[in-house]
């Protein structure tokens, strides 16, 4: 087995969460990798990159981020876990899968995220982040939401009593997201019933959304291609920005704390030269 096999099962374990979140997890990213192989480059990340801990072992994380072939609207799909140990007999747990699109088609990327502090509430991130104003193209408005009946999902999780809104602290996080995101906060009382509802409606949701962006957004349709420089140079302004703003809100005042100052330079490092904002 080589190198790269060993870290992606290593990446694919997501040692730290629940049977039925690890399912969830591997299940997305496998279907990415499937219906999107052909796009896709293999993961060139060092593998001190790929894992990594801090020194004295509170924190690990595994990260993957294959680039798409240049002829392909892909620009990469990311996937990460991340542990840490906050106090004694607490944990944060993250699980991503991001896929990203680059400035040759207008459509929106796909976002999933679960952040877990307390094994009976859990934070939960799921959409389409639009890359154009809607305001100023109602359309894209239609196209992307309104026609596939986007909120549809978001709706049907706040039928739940035990889902609530959720309100990052950040204003930069609450302004890229679509008017359709679901970004939610699950509370319940025991570690079963948050399973049962991951299992029976987290993710139908985030596979039907998912299943909306590969059919909708990332297949190399040509009219879906974006036509003209000025629009690709705007789109591709747009995503670099957003890029480095992620970085800055997010990996550099969460990683030092999280996994030192070494291990986090390098990783850091290695994500930006990925999403091409060195």
């Amino acid at each position: 087995m080589s190198m790269d096999d060993l870290l992606r099962r290593k990446f694919m374990e997501f040692p730290y969460v629940s049977t039925t979140r690890r399912e969830l997890m591997v299940d997305l990213i496998s279907t990415v990798e499937d219906r999107l192989q052909s796009q896709l480059l293999p993961c060139s990340l060092s593998p001190d990159v790929q894992n990594f801990k801090n020194p004295n072992g509170s924190a690990e994380a595994s990260l993957r981020i294959r680039s798409g072939e240049k002829s392909s609207p892909i620009d990469f799909v990311i996937g990460s876990w991340i542990h840490c140990k906050i106090q004694k007999g607490v944990s944060l747990n993250i699980t991503n899968i991001s896929g990203y699109l680059n400035s040759s088609t207008k459509a929106p990327n796909f976002v999933f995220e679960l952040i877990q502090s307390s094994p009976t509430s859990l934070v939960l991130i799921l959409d389409l982040p639009h890359r154009k104003d809607l305001v100023l193209h109602p359309d894209y408005l239609k196209e992307y939401y309104l026609d596939t009946s986007l909120d549809s999902h978001r709706q049907s999780l706040l039928q739940l009593p035990e889902i609530k809104y959720y309100v990052s602290p950040s204003l930069f996080v609450r302004s890229v997201f679509s008017p359709t995101a679901s970004m939610l906060k699950i509370d319940v009382e025991d570690e079963e019933k948050l399973e049962e509802i991951l299992r029976d409606h987290v993710s139908l949701a985030a596979k039907a959304v998912l299943r909306v962006w590969l059919e909708q957004c990332a297949k190399e349709e040509e009219e879906k291609r974006v036509i003209g420089e000025d629009e690709k140079m705007g789109l591709d302004r747009r995503d670099k920005s957003f890029r480095k703003m992620s970085i800055k809100e997010e990996l550099n005042l969460q990683f030092p704390i999280m996994f030192g100052e070494e291990v986090s330079y390098r990783v850091i490092q290695a994500i930006k030269e990925a999403f091409g904002v060195l």
